[in-house]
């Protein structure tokens, strides 16, 4: 049986011990980042080893969003525009806009199967505010909720049109937050109706995706003592009863400055949070021992949700790839 979070590895080949360490923990997934990264052949050959260890079922997690958030680059992968380049092309036609994100999402999922990828954590639902941290800055769809939401779930349906999991991001919205969560806790003094409103609506429309990624950013308004990813309160009333998600909920990294504690104790806080499952990134197999000795087996609801979001890695229907390299083009050129 699976165990409940996600780790990432050192480096771009899994090492004798990291095998082991992964055999023995089961967790029900890894997560890629640059340093794991060298070129095709090789991320097919790190993927392949740790579904090896750990076995098929695994989600083999990245952030591959474009802009400045990538960890696949040019020369042996393709360049991605920024969220905010769907943006602009929204502004001059909604629903060219739209074909635009759902035709380069599909392309990038067969781009990430055939290295052994399939989850990719986007789109970013944020919805920023001026005065906010430009941490999400032009990862950003849009400003109003509207594009937001019309952009991201284009995004979102073109990765599960190539088997490819999105994970929207962050539940229940970073896009007020005034700090860095990689650096310190944010804190939003927004009341509920406002919140109600903006950050948490973009999320409520996008509740039957598979995944979400928890934000460690503390809601005044709902929990002023706890950021949303280890608050039980914001989980059940927010996250799983107003936004009404009922799918696979992952922390964000428990490595953030953000949260305290020992890693052991962020990785049992964000569980009995709420959250389905605990990610760990640092790549340092202590962090890795300390958080599978910190977790439950996946079972019961949580289980049943990683089932159901596994039912859209068997999807993989034919597109244009000619037309779909258009449509990225396109995006491209919006922001050059």
């Amino acid at each position: 049986m699976l165990s409940a979070f996600v780790t990432g590895l050192a480096g771009t080949e899994l090492t004798v011990r990291e095998a082991a360490v992964l055999r023995d923990a089961a967790p029900c997934g890894i997560i890629l980042f640059a340093r794991n990264v060298s070129d095709p052949e090789q991320v097919r050959r790190l993927t392949a080893a740790a579904r090896e260890a750990v076995g098929d079922d695994i989600l083999v997690l990245i952030d591959q969003e474009g802009g400045r958030v990538r960890r696949l680059t040019p020369p042996h992968w393709r360049e991605l525009p920024p969220a905010a380049a769907y943006g602009v092309l929204y502004a001059e036609d909604a629903e060219g806009a739209r074909r635009s994100a759902w035709a380069a999402s599909r392309l990038l999922a067969q781009d990430l199967r055939a290295v052994g990828i399939n989850t990719n954590c986007t789109p970013v639902l944020d919805v920023p505010v001026p005065g906010s941290h430009d941490i999400i800055g032009n990862r950003a769809y849009g400003t109003g909720v509207g594009q937001v939401v019309a952009l991201a779930r284009a995004v979102a349906e073109g990765h599960i049109a190539g088997g490819v999991l999105p994970v929207i991001k962050h539940m229940p919205g970073h896009g007020r937050a005034t700090e860095d969560s990689h650096l310190a806790l944010p804190l939003v003094k927004a009341n509920r109706a406002e919140l109600e409103r903006t950050d948490f609506a973009a999320f409520r429309a996008l509740a039957d995706m598979p995944v979400a990624m928890t934000a460690h950013v503390v809601f005044e308004a709902i929990d002023p003592d706890h950021p949303a990813s280890t608050s039980a309160r914001v989980t059940r009333d927010i996250m799983r009863t107003w936004i009404g998600f009922d799918g696979l909920l992952i922390s964000d990294d428990l490595g953030m400055k953000a949260l305290s504690g020992s890693m052991a104790e962020r990785a049992a806080a964000v569980i009995a949070a709420g959250s389905d499952i605990a990610l760990v990134c640092s790549g340092e197999i202590a962090d890795t021992e300390a958080v599978a000795g910190a977790v439950p087996r996946l079972d019961g609801l949580s289980q049943a949700r990683f089932a159901r979001a596994g039912a859209v890695l068997r999807q993989h229907g034919a597109f244009d790839v000619a037309e779909a390299e258009a449509h990225l083009q396109r995006a491209l050129h919006a922001v050059a």
